[in-house]
């Protein structure tokens, strides 16, 4: 083997070993600095966690009051502006007991970001709404928007006694109608069964304002529909 080589090697290990030894004596020489440094880091850290764990258990009644008046929904501005805080440590917060109870966040172009956090009362709520509360039965929609476009019946339209029954007058037919407008209502259980979708689904977007425009994309016959908070029922929506 030549010199050459084993020359190179040489200088090849001292490019390597002067690098680490600096390193090791810079490590020894201020391993107490950097070692109080780390401590200090992490004390740091646990104050903070400590300081954020005090804060939410000041801001968690407000959290509690919000979610029985909202029904369960809740955005950042509504918890910023009731605690009088900024709209990120309220996100913060809001992220953080939506990982906790598994909550909803819904995105929408109007409200932003809402958060739907479903309680025992605000489920019984949602399933007290589905039991009838009509002892009458309810018309179908589709009769009851047929029977708002047709015309009053003449004497051309109707057939003989022996083949059909008679038909209503106008004063009959408008009487009728304002009788099924009363009871066209649908609960949300029923609507949700018109739509094909989950009765869940039906009451996170019944306050949307595109709710009516979703409703009918869903709805088999085009009807638009609308949540009364009222009577806690929906209805169709006439077209103007």
């Amino acid at each position: 083997m030549s010199e050459k080589p084993i020359e190179d090697n040489g200088k090849a290990f001292l490019v390597l070993l002067l690098p680490i030894s600096f390193l090791i004596i810079f490590l020894v020489t201020t391993w107490r600095f950097l070692l109080a440094l780390i401590v200090l880091v992490i004390g740091f850290k646990l104050w903070q966690e400590y300081q954020w764990q005090q804060w939410t258990h000041r801001v968690n009644p407000i959290f509690h009051q919000l979610v029985r008046e909202n029904q369960g929904r809740l955005t950042p501005m509504d918890l910023a502006m009731r605690g009088n805080f900024p709209g990120t440590t309220a996100k913060r917060y809001l992220d953080s007991k939506a990982s906790e109870f598994g909550a909803s966040i819904v995105n929408s172009e109007d409200a932003g970001q809402s958060y739907y956090f479903i309680t025992a009362s605000i489920l019984g709520n949602i399933l007290d709404s589905s039991e009838p509360v009509k002892e009458l039965p309810t018309q179908p929609v589709t009769k009851t928007a047929r029977s708002l476009l047709a015309p009053p019946p003449t004497l051309q339209e109707e057939e003989p006694e022996t083949e059909s029954p008679p038909q209503p007058t106008h004063e009959e037919a408008q009487r009728s109608l304002e009788k099924q407008l009363i009871f066209g209502s649908l609960i949300q259980s029923e609507l949700a069964k018109r739509l094909n979708v989950y009765s869940s689904t039906v009451y996170k977007r019944r306050n949307d304002p595109e709710f009516p425009e979703w409703s009918r994309s869903k709805d088999p016959d085009g009807i638009a529909w609308s949540y009364s908070e009222k009577t806690k029922e929906f209805f169709p929506v006439e077209e103007g």
